[in-house]
């Protein structure tokens, strides 16, 4: 099947489903919602500080929502997970703040229920980033930027659901698209495009799984997990996009959070400290401790 009726075939069968869910009359009883920003940051200065150290700032912005439609034997859910960090060295002269995080995801889910607990879903997904990233300490020539890369994935397939904190999605049709519009950067063929190209399709398996849960009074956890398999090109080699959320609730206005990210996409290729060039897994730790504030309702 080509890419044009692939594309014309999700499209119709979402539309078809926007259709079906409008022609119900709507409610906001109907609606949950729920979201979470917080600000956090350190600051860090040395004077005559014998063990060494460079004086510093870092600040990180998050903001995570998410809206659930259940009615009869529809459900909806869609998330925005949105953050954006920095670090500014007191002693670069001349040298912007660098970044340390920045995340820009959109999930949606739209399934009709067969039994208890399992649905038929269409699901999609989007992520990719705000600023220029760099490999510091160069810091003229970006290696990343908004749409470069950017990541789609659009798939048909069954949802166990145990609640709106545990489900299990799997499809074996699903579409991966990866684009970088930066010119620079498709020239290189950066993020597995052909050089020159701004856009990749590759089609697969799915798996994507969700689990938050309590551990504690004021601590809570959020998980994710998405794997994909392309059928055409190593369907060995798996993508992984992996999640793990610790959050730390003080009171209402002070938490603390720690989040370790870890990803491998057999087409990206990364060089490493020796000189060797190849797909390696990419891992990303952020703690912090700030202001948030939630909203649930």
């Amino acid at each position: 099947m080509s890419r044009l009726q692939n594309n014309t075939f999700f499209g119709l069968l979402f539309a078809l489903i926007m259709h079906q869910f409008c022609l119900a009359q709507d409610s906001t009883s109907y609606w949950k919602f729920k979201s979470l920003y917080s600000l956090s940051g350190t600051q860090t200065s040395f004077v005559n500080w014998n063990a060494g150290g460079r004086n510093n700032i870092s600040v990180i912005g998050s903001a995570n929502a998410s809206a659930y439609y259940t009615r009869e034997s529809i459900k909806w859910t869609n998330d925005a997970n949105i953050a954006l960090g920095g670090i500014k060295y007191f002693d670069n002269k001349g040298i912007g703040a660098q970044k340390t995080d920045d995340r820009l995801e959109l999930s949606s889910t739209f399934g009709m229920q067969l039994s208890k607990g399992f649905f038929l879903t269409f699901a999609s997904t989007f992520r990719t980033q705000s600023i220029n990233g760099f490999a510091y300490p160069n810091d003229s020539v970006p290696v990343s930027s908004f749409m470069a890369p950017g990541y789609l994935n659009l798939a048909l397939g069954a949802d166990f659901r145990k609640s709106d904190n545990f489900n299990v999605f799997f499809s074996s049709i699903a579409i991966k698209s990866t684009f970088v519009l930066d010119d620079s950067l498709s020239a290189k063929g950066s993020f597995g495009v052909l050089p020159g190209t701004r856009y990749r399709q590759e089609y697969g398996a799915y798996l994507k799984m969700k689990y938050n849960t309590t551990l504690a009074k004021n601590i809570e956890m959020k998980s994710k997990l998405e794997l994909f398999s392309n059928y055409l090109n190593n369907p060995q080699n798996i993508d992984v996009n992996a999640e793990l959320l610790l959050l730390f609730r003080v009171n209402s206005l002070v938490s603390a959070s720690a989040q370790w990210n870890i990803l491998y996409d057999d087409d990206i290729n990364i060089t490493d400290t020796n000189g060797n060039t190849g797909p390696r897994t990419q891992f990303k730790s952020v703690i912090g401790i700030g202001l948030s504030y939630k909203i649930q309702r």
